[in-house]
């Protein structure tokens, strides 16, 4: 290879052109492999030394990578403040998500400190704040409301009236939550350790961010009871959401106009607070604590006022104070909740691992998608022990935790010290519903995704309403099952349904683009490039060799047809012929008295071989009858191009530009190798180009190149393909063999071109 003198900004390169069989001689390929063989991995793994035992307590146990290097000088004093104010927003969130579980809130207390503690110890990502949140909090609610509804703990009143149980149905609720707690962190565990961290990918951002508005829906339409003081009638099943909003709305009438009070009260405190938060975000050295605020004042309010005795205001009641002993979950409530307890670990570790990989990215470290999963895991299976529930990371605190200075996990556990600021509390419960709805806020704005995803990617677009309207409907179990079903159908159907190219060339380069979209891309006369936007496989194999009869303008099949008929024909005139030569020598021999052979008669006409009537301009030609066929007269280089092109598209050479794809399957090289056949049967060469390693290793291992099908015709680039082609039908001219040649050599690639469109081919017939 020689570079040459070049103007910056452009490049000249002198080389051969390059097949794959002299790629391997030019570029030495070996048949070693660097790869360890499946025993030496075994090997590996089974091995046991200090150093690998360090490894893999460093990789489980991440803590004890980054703790002996933390710099306290640098980092304490901006996650402590961190952790105080992530600590405050915890207290408030954690008793309002405990209503969407339909627990007592004392849960979401406890749920916002044993999982932080574990995740501190097990979790790779320095910025997210683990705890409750609403989309699995209204998840686990729906578990725990469909295992122990009202209606199984009710119990007569002394008047005759029946009232509910509250102590039995809660302790129900906590044990059904906690089992479903521990499962959802088994699962996460289990996938965590056959590293499957990656089935992430599977949830796309607008699957996620459709789901998660979905479910800000549901949990406003939760809350609406007690922010109007109505008690609904619960739905369960499909359309659950809307029969409860109309019947909500039935119920309006009889709202409790001092519920009502006290939440837009509240509702116009908390809103005023957080726009006063984003405005004054860079000025404001701590975020205003509006929800801690708001609890402590309607406490004081409810207690000091009798809001609870004059107007019958519901109300939080006492938080009882200390931890509870660990408590094992009930192991026969597992099969009644796996559906569940997955769909809860799928969902939460997308959140988790989503806004994970957004504050690494952001701050330029790594976070381990697979230790991730086993962090998650045991954050919720060692809180299930401690009535915890499910848990996730939370946006709205991992940007606070962010925002004042948090740098290392450390932040996590100094979350704990404002936690002994809540004792004996009695606030209405319409509070609480209040910060939930103001803290979803930022879901609500994901509504703008829509208009953005119609300008942008109408697929995706698609995705996300399917996924909300889905999950508004079917609840969020099956809504989850059904987004990610269709979510995988758009894949599908892209592979199915890719864009097909032919392309030309660019004048003076070694460019070849798409002729549709690019004016100055060319197609070079006689030969067709053409190009599939995805791979290959068995589920648009058959589209792919559609798209290429279509864009080259050749009919297989009624080119078959018509070589049939011409053939037919043929042996039918050469019947005849030798029938009125037979004639002619009977005729001549008894004139002469001479009997001749039919071979001595005339050598040009063998019994059977090829015939080349362009020698016997005197010979019958073919009849009218065959003007559905129209002759090319081209030059044949039989070794290079096969038998030449007798269509009417004029061309004699297809390229397929193969680099798209990545893996073959069988029914791809099945179709490939018919692709060679058929075309090579109606006269047309098919060269494959741009083919990556990996891919002709597979195409050898499966005995694709053969006699028929030497690799010669695989070559290395489109490029060469074309050079090759072009100095077949013309080997007397010096092609140059330049890489992106420049428009002085234009004129001679030209002239190869142009007298390639005027060559001849002569048709070969076979008896």
């Amino acid at each position: 290879m020689e570079y040459g003198d070049s103007s910056p900004g452009e490049y000249v390169v002198r080389r051969e052109v390059l097949d794959e069989s002299r790629l391997d001689v030019v570029a030495q390929k070996g048949t070693w492999s660097i790869k360890p063989t499946v025993g030496d991995r075994v090997k590996e793994m089974l091995r046991c030394s200090a150093p690998r035992l360090k490894d893999v307590l460093l990789a489980r146990i991440p803590v004890l990578a980054w703790l002996p290097k933390y710099s306290f000088r640098e980092n304490i004093i901006g996650d402590v403040i961190s952790g105080c104010s992530v600590g405050i927003m915890h207290l408030p969130q954690g008793m309002a998500y405990a209503l969407l579980a339909s627990l007592r809130p004392v849960l979401g207390l406890y749920s916002s400190f044993y999982p932080v503690l574990v995740y501190f110890i097990f979790g790779t990502s320095r910025h997210i704040s683990l705890g409750t949140f609403a989309v699995i909090s209204i998840m686990v609610g729906s578990v725990t409301e469909r295992l122990a509804p009202d209606s199984n703990f009710m119990v007569n009143g002394t008047n005759g009236t029946e009232s509910v149980n509250i102590a039995a149905r809660d302790s129900s609720r906590t044990q059904i939550a906690c089992s479903l707690t521990v499962l959802t962190g088994i699962f996460q565990i289990l996938l965590g350790v056959v590293r499957f961290g990656f089935m992430v990918t599977y949830l796309s951002e607008p699957l996620i961010r459709g789901y998660t508005t979905a479910s800000a829906c549901h949990v406003c339409v939760s809350q609406l009871k007690y922010l109007f003081g109505v008690k609904p009638a619960r739905f369960d099943g499909p359309l659950s959401l809307i029969y409860t909003l109309v019947e909500i709305c039935r119920l309006l009438p009889q709202t409790r106009v001092p519920e009502l009070v006290v939440s837009v009260v509240a509702l116009s405190v908390l809103i005023v607070a957080k726009e006063i938060n984003d405005c004054y975000r860079q000025k404001l050295p701590l975020p205003i604590p509006i929800e801690l605020i708001v609890i402590v004042a309607a406490t004081i309010i409810t207690y000091f006022c009798g809001l609870r005795s004059e107007y019958f205001i519901d109300v939080v009641g006492e938080i009882p104070s200390g931890l509870k002993p660990p408590r094992a979950p009930d192991t026969t409530l597992f099969s009644k909740m796996i559906g569940d307890a997955f769909a809860v670990a799928i969902v939460g570790y997308a959140i988790n691992i989503s806004l994970g990989k957004t504050f690494a990215l952001k701050h330029g470290y790594k976070v381990d998608s697979n230790q991730e999963l086993v962090a998650s895991g045991l954050c919720n299976t060692i809180g299930g022990f401690f009535r915890c529930y499910a848990v996730t990371s939370s946006l709205s605190r991992s940007l606070v935790q962010e925002s004042t200075g948090g740098k290392t996990q450390v932040s996590n556990p100094s979350e704990f010290i404002p936690s002994k600021a809540l004792g004996c509390c009695a606030f209405p419960q319409a509070v609480l519903s209040t910060i939930v709805f103001v803290n979803l806020k930022g879901m609500f704005k994901q509504f703008i995704d829509v208009p953005m995803l119609w300008r942008t990617n109408k697929v995706d677009l698609l995705v996300w309403l399917v996924t909300f309207v889905s999950t508004i409907l079917l609840n969020l179990d099956m809504g989850l099952a059904v987004s990610v079903s269709f979510s995988m159908l758009t894949v599908l159907f892209k592979t199915q349904l890719p864009s097909y190219s032919i392309l030309g060339n660019v004048p003076g380069t070694d460019l070849y683009l798409d002729t549709e979209a690019y004016r100055e891309a060319k197609e070079i006369p006689g030969i067709k490039i053409f190009r599939s936007s995805a791979t290959i496989n068995f589920t648009n194999a058959e589209s792919y060799l559609e798209s290429l009869q279509e864009k080259s303008g050749i009919d297989i099949g009624k080119l078959q047809t018509e070589k049939k008929k011409r053939e037919a024909l043929q042996k039918r005139n050469q019947k005849k012929e030798k029938k009125r030569e037979k004639d002619e020598a009977k005729k001549n021999n008894s004139q002469n008295g001479v009997v001749l052979s039919m071979t001595d008669a005339d050598p040009n006409f063998p019994d059977k071989g090829q015939v080349n009537w362009a020698y016997h301009p005197d010979r019958v030609t073919l009849d009218s009858d065959s003007n559905t066929y129209e002759e090319i007269t081209t030059v044949s280089h039989q070794d290079e191009l096969g038998k030449h092109s007798n269509c009417r598209s004029g061309t004699h050479s297809i390229i397929l530009d193969v680099s798209m794809i990545s893996s073959l399957d069988t029914v791809t090289v099945k179709t490939l190798k018919n692709i060679f056949r058929d075309f090579g049967e109606v006269g047309v060469a098919i060269y494959l180009a741009g083919c990556q390693a990996c891919v002709v290793e597979q195409m050898e291992r499966a005995n694709f190149f053969s006699d028929s099908i030497p690799k010669s015709w695989l070559f290395v680039s489109v490029h060469d393909a074309v050079l090759r082609v072009l100095q077949t039908l013309q080997p007397e001219t010096d092609v140059m063999l330049v890489s992106g040649y420049t428009s002085r050599h234009t004129p001679q690639i030209t002239s190869v071109v142009t007298a390639a469109i005027y060559t001849h081919v002569f048709i070969f017939v076979k008896v």
